[in-house]
């Protein structure tokens, strides 16, 4: 089975525990207006210039040449706490993709960084070979979500229903976009929401990305906001913390 990855990122350190490599996905159902990572949007290659060159984001691979790429990072990778994390783009549009390489891995530490849209059957696929899952949201008002997402949260709730029974390990992860996800009125939401779930680890809020938009010019794309970017983030833990939520800005 062949797979489209747009980067893959050695000695990352914010990936998951430890000292990882990264690997990318290409292809995403949602449209974050935020999107910090504009090619990993589309599912086909596109040509990327910048002033440092030019190059092709989406190059496929062999689940076995992938496979044994990462192998080869093994030892550096396991004496350093880490392993490999799958991100994207959205790594359950190439779930069949992913699960083959993840079997052919050498006993390495696999996180799983997921928006969580995707089919159950997918994500249940890849929960049974994963250690770890990184899960965003976003906004849990469906129809604000749809707004600034492209679709709805329903699929995500639901996976985060089976992620919670499924045994592994979770973070929950939140972008503080400004206006958008990080008003109080959706922290709160977020923080009633995953308050006791069986398996959080804890609650990443993650700073808003103001480099993002750099990134969609050299892409050929246009970088809308719908919202103020210079207005100031609200990273409130006091809100995950009075609900009894392990929470850090990360």
């Amino acid at each position: 089975m062949a797979g489209l990855i747009f980067d893959i990122r050695e000695f990352a350190v914010h990936d998951g525990p430890g000292i990882r490599t990264t690997v990318f996905l290409k292809g995403c159902p949602l449209s974050c207006v935020w999107c910090h990572n504009p090619e990993g949007q589309s599912c086909i290659p596109q040509d990327i210039h910048s002033p440092a060159g030019s190059r092709t984001a989406g190059i496929e691979y062999s689940a076995k040449d992938l496979a044994a790429l990462l192998n080869r990072q093994a030892e550096v990778l396991r004496a350093n706490e880490g392993g490999v994390t799958f991100s994207g783009g959205e790594p359950l549009l190439q779930a069949g993709f992913v699960a083959e390489v993840i079997d052919l891995l050498d006993d390495l530490h696999v996180v799983l960084d997921t928006s969580g849209y995707g089919s159950e059957i997918d994500f249940r696929r890849l929960l049974e070979r994963v250690d770890l899952v990184y899960y965003d949201l976003k906004l849990i008002d469906p129809e604000a979500h749809r707004v600034y997402t492209g679709a709805d949260n329903q699929i995500i709730l639901q996976n985060l229903k089976e992620l919670s029974a499924s045994g592994v390990p979770f973070v929950i992860r939140v972008p503080l976009v400004p206006g958008v996800t990080d008003t109080h009125a959706n922290l709160v939401a977020i923080a009633a929401l995953v308050s006791g779930l069986p398996g959080l680890v804890r609650v990443d809020l993650l700073p808003y990305n103001r480099a993002a938009g750099a990134k969609y010019k050299a892409a050929g794309m246009e970088f809308r906001a719908q919202y103020n970017e210079a207005s100031p983030v609200n990273a409130d833990t006091g809100v995950f913390e009075r609900a009894g939520v392990k929470v850090r800005v990360a």
